[in-house]
C-alpha cells in the first residue's frame, strides 16, 4: 500500500469515527436521520454507504433499497410505500434511490405516465416539509459523473464476476439514454430543490474524495458542535449545493 492509500485510509477512518460518535450522540437524543441518496447509474452509491455504514450500528442503521413495486403498491398514493422505512428515535436510514425514482428512471424509461411525474414535481416539496417539520433531518445527495467515466464503470461491471449482482436492465441503456437522464436530472434538482430541504451535488468521478466529502457533508447536517469542530468541511470543488448555474458552467455533466 502506498503512502497516498494509506492517508487516503487514516483520513476516511476519522470521518468514520465521528459518525459512530455522531450516531451515539442521536441515540442518546432520539435524533432521526434521513439520507437520500441518488445518482446516475454506477454514479458510487453503494460504495458510498459502504463506507458510511461499515462501522455503525446495524440496530440503528437501515439501508432501503426497494425493488419495483407490487400491484397493490401500486394502487398506492405513491409514497406510502417510503413512509414505512421512514426511522424511529435514534435511528439513520439511508435511501439508495428514494421517492426520486419517479423523477429519473420512470421518466426516461416511461414506467409512469406524464400525470403522476407531474405531480410527484408537485407534492415531493411538500412531503419533504412535512418529514422536516415532524423532526426528521433530511439529507439529499445527488452523485453525478461524466458519461465517459460512466462507460468505464459499466464495462467494469459487466467484465467483472464479484459484480455480476450489480448488473440491471438499466445498466444497458443508461449511455443510450444518456441526454434524457440529463433532462430529467435539471428538472429534477431545479423542482425540489428547496431551503427546507436542498439538494447537494457531488462530483464523483473520483470515488475516494467523493465518499470523503460525503460523509463530511453529512456530519455537517447532523453532527454535534463538539464533534464537528474536529471535521473539516467538504472540498467545494467536489460537493456543493445545487443552483442552476451549476447546469450551465461545467459541475454537473452536460
Amino acid at each position: 500500500m502506498s503512502q497516498d492509500d494509506d492517508d487516503d485510509k487514516s483520513r476516511l477512518e476519522r470521518l468514520q469515527l465521528a459518525l459512530v460518535q455522531t450516531q451515539q450522540a442521536a441515540l442518546q437524543s432520539g435524533q432521526r436521520i434521513v439520507l437520500v441518496l441518488e445518482g446516475r447509474d454506477s454514479a458510487g452509491k453503494d460504495g458510498s454507504i459502504k463506507r458510511i455504514t461499515e462501522y455503525l450500528s446495524v440496530r440503528a442503521t437501515r439501508v432501503v433499497a426497494l425493488p419495483k413495486p407490487s400491484d397493490r403498491e401500486r394502487s398506492q398514493w405513491y409514497f406510502q410505500r417510503y413512509i414505512e422505512h421512514l426511522p424511529g428515535a435514534g435511528e439513520f436510514v439511508i435511501f439508495n434511490r428514494s421517492w426520486y425514482n419517479r423523477a429519473g428512471v420512470e421518466v426516461v424509461m416511461g414506467f409512469s405516465p406524464p400525470e403522476a411525474q407531474a405531480a410527484f414535481l408537485r407534492d415531493a416539496p411538500d412531503f419533504e416539509r412535512m418529514l422536516a417539520e415532524s423532526g426528521i433531518k433530511l439529507v439529499k445527495l445527488w452523485l453525478d459523473i461524466s458519461k465517459e467515466e460512466q462507460g468505464r464503470r459499466l464495462d467494469a461491471r459487466r467484465s467483472d464476476p464479484l459484480k455480476a449482482l450489480k448488473v440491471s436492465d438499466m445498466d444497458r441503456v443508461a449511455q443510450e439514454k444518456w441526454s434524457d437522464y440529463s433532462d430529467a436530472r435539471d428538472t429534477m434538482l431545479t423542482r425540489t430543490h428547496t431551503p427546507i430541504a436542498p439538494w447537494y451535488c457531488v462530483r464523483a468521478d473520483r470515488k475516494v474524495p467523493a465518499r470523503r466529502a460525503i460523509i463530511q457533508h453529512i456530519l455537517s447536517e447532523v453532527a454535534p458542535a463538539e464533534i464537528l469542530q474536529d471535521v473539516a468541511p467538504p472540498d467545494p470543488e467536489i460537493l456543493f449545493p445545487f443552483e442552476l448555474a451549476a447546469l450551465e458552467d461545467g459541475r454537473l455533466a452536460p
